[in-house]
Formats: structure tokens, C-alpha cells, sequence
């Protein structure tokens, strides 16, 4: 019972009810040039439903028909939150893109069509039945039944006076019930086509994407510049030998330095919805890295064979990233052990492996469930590569093959 009011107090009841008499104003418009709407007759009636139409496809080829349409739909088939009813959601699902295939076009052409057809009927039910309430109120004044409405009315007589809000609220219900078919509809014809759906799904995981490398850029910057200093501390503090302590400041100041650096970019990142891909280190940059882990006290030795500044940006790029990785770990992990870094350019591939000694206790117990190390095989993938993380006889081993052809 509660919901047998609803019509009747819901605004969206009348701006759905508004928005099909909008498309039957244009219908009696054509219908006052041919035929006519001077006491139409039947056949004059079914002329002025089909008049319109080559028009309305005529219109519906234009790409900014479907924006117009799709605006006129959300502000008066699915307007502010105060109207909305249970299941229309806080989207209305509507595409107001212009027409972008002909698929859209007849999606448009249909639409237009049947808002004409559903529009021209509610204005003809809405004259009628006001006419009917009209008549039974002269009815119910004494005076006999007149020719406004074309639906029968009953004698005169008081009793007349309770059949008064019958026609209205018939009228009321048959709005929103086709307003409901209305609303249904234009989800299906004006709604996004396949095409723009999966713009939209591409746009939002391209966003997941971002996400995710962002973290991946925080976690190996900042984890590795906090690695090094906490290293460089403890080293410093075991050492007490003043000079030791001055180097180990210097290097804590660089790798911070560094850190900031990354982060500020980041951030701009961030603020910008930008991507300078261009300030991001290369592999061609990677001696600050390998100088920090020497500061720290591990002995680094590096092998690079063939030209690094033929890799290309993008595989540089993430080719420091999974270098400073792996330098972090070994510090995190392994403290100042012996490292052996190689790097190798060949035609079609980079070659960057890592290795270093397990400690005495056995680091093998966290091989690749680290955030870090599951990030190095991420990035891997996502440039179309591999990466192997995990002891190899007494060694610790992270080997990675990029493609650079």
C-alpha cells in the first residue's frame, strides 16, 4: 500500500511526463503543416505520427543528435537525487558522447523514434482524460455531457462529483508506468556503446596501472634510501672512527637527497596528471647507485658488457628500478657482503643479474614473497620480460632478461 502513492508524489513522475510532451510538441508542430489539425480524423491522426519520422532520421545522423538526446534524458528522466527512485543508482547510465559509429546513429534513430511514438500517445491519453474530469464535473453541476473527450461520460448527477479524480489518477499512473518504459529504454539505446565501455575500462585500469607503478616507485626509492641510511648508521656507530662517520653522513645526505628528489616527482605526478617519464634515472644513471651501496660497506663489483645508452627508455628506466631493488635487498638482508652486479646489451635483450652471498643464517626463507622481489618479476612482465629471484648454491641470485628490440 505504501508504494500505490508513489507516482503521485515522486518529481520524477512529472519530468518524465514533461519530457514525452516535449516530443509531442514537435509532432503536432509537422501535424499543423500536413495535415492539419483542424478536427483530425483517424487516418489524419496515424498521418501525424509518421510525418516526423524521416525528419527525426534525418536528425539522428548528426553525431551531436545522440549528446543532445543523452542531456535531455539524464536532467529529466533521471534528475537530482532528491527525485530519484529505489534502482536508478546514483549514474543513469546515459552516454552523452556525440555519435561515434553508425551503430549509435540508429540506436539514436530508434530512440527518437519511439520517444515520438510513446510521446504523441501520453499527449493524446492527457487530453482525453483531462477532458473526461471536465465533463464530469459539468456533469456533476447539472449540465449534460458535452463532446470534449471522446471516452464516455455518464449522465449528470452529483454522484459524478466522486468520478472526478478517476481520469487524473489513471493519468497520473499511465505517465509513470510509460515514463518507466521510457526511462528502460533509453538505458539500452542511449546508454554507452561497446566501443566507449571499453574506452572507459581501458582509461580505468591505465589509472590501476599508474597506481600501482607510483607504489612500486615509493616503495624502491624510499625503501632503498632508508636501507642505506639505516646501514650507513649502524656501521657508523660500530665504527667509531670519525672519518667513517663523515662518509657515512655523506652518503646518507646523497641517498636522501636522491630520495626527495624521487618523491617530489611523484608527487608531481600526482598533482599534475602527468607522467615525466623523461626525469626518471636510467641504467646509465645506475652509479649513484652503486656508489651508495659501497658507502654502505659492501664490496660492489660491476661487469657491463655493450652499450647501455642503446636501451631503450622505457626498459632503462625499469631496469634501475629493479637494480636499486635488488642492491636494497642485499643490504636489508644480507648486510655489507661482497655483490657481483652484470649488466649485458645484447640485440634483442638486457641482461641484469645480481648476486651476492647468503648470509650464515640462510636468506633463502624470504625468496620472493617480499613486496619488492614480486614487484622486480612485475615489472619484468609488464615490459614483456622474465626475472628469476632465489638461492643458487651459496649465492643469492636476481636474474632478470628485458627486451630492448
Amino acid at each position: 500500500m505504501r508504494r500505490f502513492p508513489g507516482p503521485l508524489i515522486r518529481a520524477v513522475t512529472y519530468t518524465r511526463w514533461l519530457h514525452l510532451l516535449c516530443a509531442a510538441a514537435f509532432a503536432f508542430v509537422c501535424g499543423m503543416v500536413f495535415p492539419g489539425l483542424s478536427s483530425p480524423s483517424l487516418r489524419d491522426w496515424l498521418i501525424i505520427y509518421a510525418v516526423p519520422l524521416p525528419i527525426l532520421v534525418v536528425f539522428a545522423l548528426v553525431p551531436a543528435a545522440r549528446r543532445a538526446e543523452g542531456l535531455q534524458a539524464r536532467l529529466m528522466l533521471f534528475p537530482g537525487r532528491h527525485a530519484r527512485v529505489a534502482g536508478d543508482g546514483a549514474e543513469s547510465g546515459i552516454s552523452v558522447a556525440p555519435s561515434a559509429s553508425w551503430q549509435d546513429r540508429g540506436r539514436t534513430a530508434v530512440w527518437l523514434v519511439l520517444r515520438l511514438f510513446l510521446g504523441l500517445s501520453v499527449a493524446l491519453a492527457t487530453g482525453q482524460l483531462m477532458a473526461l474530469s471536465l465533463e464530469l464535473i459539468g456533469a456533476a453541476a447539472g449540465h449534460p455531457a458535452g463532446s470534449l473527450s471522446v471516452l464516455p461520460a455518464p449522465d449528470a448527477g452529483p454522484a459524478c462529483a466522486l468520478l472526478v479524480p478517476l481520469p487524473l489518477l489513471a493519468l497520473v499512473y499511465l505517465v509513470a508506468g510509460v515514463g518507466w518504459v521510457l526511462t528502460r529504454a533509453s538505458l539500452r539505446l542511449l546508454g554507452p556503446s561497446a566501443a566507449e565501455r571499453l574506452a572507459t575500462l581501458e582509461e580505468r585500469t591505465e589509472q590501476l596501472l599508474e597506481r600501482n607503478r607510483i607504489a612500486r616507485e615509493l616503495h624502491d626509492s624510499i625503501g632503498h634510501a632508508l636501507t642505506v641510511a639505516v646501514v650507513q648508521a649502524g656501521a657508523a656507530r660500530a665504527a667509531g672512527d670519525p672519518a667513517f662517520t663523515e662518509r657515512a653522513l655523506d652518503a646518507i645526505e646523497e641517498t636522501g637527497r636522491a630520495a626527495l628528489e624521487d618523491l617530489e616527482r611523484v608527487l608531481r605526478v600526482l598533482r599534475e596528471a602527468e607522467r615525466p617519464a623523461g626525469s626518471r634515472p636510467t641504467l646509465q644513471e645506475a652509479d649513484r647507485l652503486l656508489d651508495s651501496a659501497r658507502a654502505s660497506g659492501a664490496a660492489v663489483e660491476v661487469a657491463v658488457d655493450g652499450p647501455l645508452e642503446t636501451v631503450p627508455g622505457p626498459v632503462s628506466r625499469e631496469g634501475y628500478r629493479i637494480l636499486q631493488e635488488a642492491l636494497t635487498n642485499v643490504l636489508r638482508h644480507c648486510g655489507t657482503v661482497p655483490v657481483t652486479v652484470a649488466l649485458h646489451v645484447a640485440d634483442r635483450h638486457l641482461v641484469l643479474e645480481v648476486r651476492n652471498p647468503l648470509p650464515a643464517a640462510g636468506a633463502s626463507g624470504d625468496g620472493g614473497t617480499g613486496s619488492g622481489l614480486r614487484g622486480v618479476r612485475e615489472r619484468a612482465a609488464l615490459l614483456g620480460g622474465r626475472a628469476r629471484t632465489g638461492p643458487l648454491g651459496d649465492e643469492w641470485q636476481v636474474h632478470v632478461e628485458l627486451p630492448v628490440g
